[in-house]
């Protein structure tokens, strides 16, 4: 409901002097004060009508706005004056934003970055595909080929979303423009502002015939193969980027890429650090202790390890140029081998008397169990 003027609220004149606004709110006040009017509901909504229109005729800065711009001024239901047009941006014109929110209230977004425009050419999606692959295929390199449902260009109209043989007509609305033209009334005056034709949704055509294949949407869903060459030394988590191989462009625009990240699965011996490779492998105790000649197997064939004599448990060898390719650039890593010596879990009567004649030439005690095979040789050699 539209409000009342505030000087025929308080009967007065636009001319009226300060004292005869105080003058009139005085009586009026006395009247209508709900003190005196108890239980009379439009009484008391006449009291806040006089004084809000007091409050605002009293004030020379706020009467000064009003009888500029009226009620557009934005006084009232808040008591908001001249002071809304301080830091919070135009309070008293239902503005909580900056300077852009203004113009696209009052001139339809015509402030720099809030500017509507028709939309144009976009690129098309960006896609994402996790690949898995061996160890192995990292190491040597590889070309997969993978299947990918993407949306591409309607082959039937050719992205024009109009069925085949017709084509996309000049909306008669923004006469192929893609805007609007609207013209408002703003405490600043008649402005005209720009905004997004409604009816061709910024296109400038719009389409009688609609494609049957894509539905109008100028884009189907297809599933496409592609070949992915993985270079040798690829890591876990590398991406690859396919140019061209996402979504379908809109309205003219560039297809997105595809990026396929590649996971590469934990191998049953290897472990791998950068370029390196970690390799545990058992060992005998006999082999530990007296050396040994060794063939190792590299993801590349085979090598040559030479186990040295005292060799302890944990102990780690590096074999040169055995290890991942490097990615950028020539040359390999490291194959680290770290032996694990290993104790049997069952002896046969031999390897019990060599391990107690061992043990006792060592001073070494053993189990109890053990303990017959070890008094022979105590008697053996006069111990």
């Amino acid at each position: 409901m539209s409000k009342r003027d505030y000087y025929e609220v308080l009967g007065l004149e636009s001319s009226a002097s300060a004292d005869e606004i105080k003058k009139a709110y005085r009586r009026l006040a006395k009247q209508y004060h709900p003190d005196f009017n108890k239980d009379d509901a439009e009484t008391a909504k006449k009291f806040n009508e006089i004084k809000e229109a007091y409050d605002v005729l009293s004030d020379p800065q706020k009467r000064e706005h009003y009888d500029r711009f009226g009620h557009q001024a934005g006084f009232g239901g808040g008591g908001a004056g001249p002071e809304g047009f301080g830091g919070s941006g135009f309070e008293g014109f239902g503005f909580g934003g900056g300077i852009d929110e203004i113009f696209e209230q009052f001139f339809g977004g015509m402030s720099g970055a809030g500017r509507r425009r028709p939309p144009g050419p976009e690129q098309g999606n960006h896609l994402r595909y996790d690949l898995d692959i061996t160890l192995e295929e990292a190491f040597s390199g590889v070309e997969k080929v993978i299947t990918i449902p993407r949306t591409e260009t309607c082959p039937e109209c050719e992205g024009s979303r109009a069925k085949a043989g017709t084509s996309p007509e000049t909306c008669s609305t923004c006469k192929g423009s893609g805007q609007q033209q609207f013209a408002r009334n703003t405490p600043f005056g008649r402005v005209m502002s720009m905004q997004v034709c409604s009816n061709c949704r910024g296109e400038g055509t719009v389409v009688k015939e609609p494609c049957p294949a894509c539905r109008a949407q100028g884009r189907v869903v297809k599933e496409r193969k592609i070949d992915v060459k993985i270079p040798a030394g690829i890591e876990d988590g590398s991406r690859l980027r396919v140019n061209g191989g996402g979504e379908a462009g809109i309205r003219g625009g560039p297809p997105g890429d595809l990026y396929v990240v590649i996971r590469v699965r934990p191998h049953k011996r290897f472990k791998r650090q950068g370029n390196d490779l970690i390799l545990e492998m058992p060992i005998s105790i006999s082999q530990a202790a007296l050396g040994a000649e060794m063939e190792v197997t590299t993801l590349a064939g085979s090598a040559d390890l030479r186990i040295p004599e005292g060799t302890q448990h944990g102990s780690a060898f590096r074999l040169k140029g055995h290890g991942m390719p490097h990615l950028r650039g020539s040359g390999k890593g490291d194959l680290r081998v770290k032996v694990k010596v290993t104790v049997p879990k069952r002896l046969n009567a031999r390897q019990k008397e060599l391990l107690a004649e061992l043990a006792y030439i060592s001073g070494e005690e053993v189990g109890l169990e053990n303990k017959g095979i070890f008094d022979k040789f105590k008697d053996a050699f006069g111990g």
